[in-house]
């Protein structure tokens, strides 16, 4: 029986959302039926990044949570959850499976989406949404079924688009990730088996959304990428620096000048600073709740600018113990019709010496 079946018409989008987390190759990968495949990926105790590929991504997308023999000890343990299975796998190979036919580097979500909202009307916010990941509460969207005969054209469906086509399957544990791969219906097939291991565990880096002293939405990722990039690859810290609005207010009264959000670079040729104005065609969300400033490692910063490259929106937020986490809104093209939202988080402890209020 297998724990996972799922097709895709283009893995294009899979594979721009695995890429934006691709700085570590050992990578954690857990099947879920509410919530598809989550990819996590750490770096030195300090930075963590996650993937979120859900289920309505996929064409086909069939999960049956696996119970294992030693399960009558998991059932005794509560923090132990039945419904999901977790294995690790060297994230490169995988990605270059994905691309073994040379079309999935393509433009994807970033570029040209004409996706334009980081909330729809009714929907929750993003620390509501996470939280369901995380508690798995979330309710499954839709995800169709492929019919049952083993002819390619009805795994992977019509499509005229230049691109390659994929179908996963994973027997449980101790098996491997297989992939079937093809450019079309009529062309060569090719079979990939990545072998998976036993998840060891990763850190944690969980954000409580009331200790949130810090919440930016950038109304298109662009303006922090943009930033970003053009800081010198060789500083050593990055330096985030906020201050409510009124506070900013205030230096129009003869007060100090304050910056209402401000990023300093520092390395050994020099110092950079930008400032962000108070403008909602750059800052759509700015919530402040008292003056701060905190510090980071720079190249695990720099690590998010794949992600910020096939995002269109951007959120920043900083809790009062300084965990930095950065959401970037990657607009996926459902299956049939529309776009669904997906995105990939990085959580990053600040440095000790750096934090103040």
């Amino acid at each position: 029986m297998q724990v996972l079946t799922a097709s895709v018409n283009d893995v294009r989008y899979i594979v721009a959302l695995l890429r934006g987390i691709n700085f570590s190759n050992r990578a954690s990968v857990t099947l879920s039926a509410d919530l598809g495949i989550i990819v996590t990926v750490e770096e030195a105790r300090t930075l963590l990044a996650t993937s979120y590929i859900y289920s309505d991504h996929f064409d086909e997308w069939n999960y049956s949570a696996e119970i294992s023999g030693p399960a009558s000890s998991q059932l005794s343990d509560p923090h132990v959850d039945l419904s999901t299975v977790t294995f690790e796998i060297p994230l490169n190979t995988l990605i270059e499976c994905l691309n073994i036919y040379g079309t999935a580097g393509m433009s994807a979500a970033g570029g040209n989406s004409s996706h334009k909202k980081w909330r729809r009307e009714g929907d929750r916010s993003d620390d509501e949404r996470y939280g369901e990941h995380r508690d798995g509460r979330q309710q499954a969207r839709g995800a169709g079924n492929a019919p049952g005969s083993n002819r390619i054209d009805q795994y992977f469906g019509g499509g005229s688009d230049k691109g390659t086509r994929a179908r996963l399957s994973y027997a449980g544990s101790g098996h491997p990730l297989t992939l079937w791969l093809a450019e079309d219906s009529s062309g060569p097939t090719t079979t990939c088996e990545i072998v998976t291991f036993d998840p060891e565990p990763f850190i944690e880096l969980p954000f409580d959304g009331d200790r949130t002293v810090l919440k930016i939405i950038f109304k298109s990722s662009s303006w922090l990428r943009d930033a970003l990039s053009e800081l010198d690859p060789s500083c050593d810290k990055i330096t985030f620096i906020s201050n409510p609005v009124a506070e900013v207010r205030k230096a129009h009264r003869g007060m100090p000048a304050k910056p209402l959000f401000r990023i300093i670079a520092t390395g050994a040729f020099g110092t950079t600073e930008m400032d962000y104005p108070n403008d909602r065609e750059v800052l759509e969300t700015f919530e402040c709740f008292r003056p701060m400033r905190a510090s980071y490692n720079f190249a695990q910063v720099a690590r998010t600018l794949r992600a910020l490259q096939s995002s269109t929106k951007t959120s920043l937020r900083i809790d009062d113990e300084g965990l930095l986490s950065l959401q970037f809104l990657v607009p996926v093209p459902k299956p049939r019709a529309g776009l669904s939202d997906s995105f990939i988080e990085f959580r990053c402890l600040a440095l000790d010496e750096e934090i103040a209020s």
